[in-house]
């Protein structure tokens, strides 16, 4: 059938009647009763702490109170944080609350090359239920700064 066959009708109309919305009732709950169950839920889901894991554990109270105080800790010559300016490498920590962190500075001749390393594991010693912590510093491999957070490149203006 070639282009030139083809018909179409068409029908005008005066109006089309609207069709019935979709609604899902709530058994008599008010929406105000409605919101209060949803936000006792988000808070609920929001508060709870995942199950299984040991404080060491990535998620774990220890952990998360270890790496809080490294968030404490800035590099003298950059207004960012030694976490999130990615010198940590690791952390490990035990579950008699021992823990071993491996870093790094931005560079070997760093001028806090020396005072660094005892001023995080001074910290993290500090932290409740640390036995013991103890720092191991790396050079291999060299710190970049693809190794920053988000936060820190926000900070610094690189993002």
């Amino acid at each position: 059938m070639s282009e030139d066959n083809r018909a179409f009708s068409v029908e005008e109309v005066e109006s089309v009647a609207v069709p019935p919305r979709a609604r899902v009732t709530d058994a008599g709950e008010s929406p105000s009763a409605r919101l209060e169950r949803k936000k006792d839920y988000l808070e609920g889901f929001l508060a709870a702490q995942p199950q299984g894991i040991a404080a060491g554990e990535p998620g774990g109270a220890l952990y998360e109170a270890v790496i809080a105080a490294l968030r404490e800790i800035f590099d003298p010559e950059i207004p960012v944080n030694i976490y999130d300016l990615g010198l940590i490498y690791g952390v490990e920590a035990s579950v008699d609350g021992d823990v071993v962190i491996t870093m790094t500075l931005t560079t070997p001749h760093c001028p806090v090359a020396e005072s660094m390393p005892g001023e995080v594991e001074l910290r993290v010693g500090s932290v409740p239920g640390v036995r013991d912590a103890e720092v191991n510093l790396v050079w291999d491999p060299p710190w970049d700064p693809a190794r920053m957070s988000d936060e820190a490149r926000l900070e610094l203006g690189m993002l």
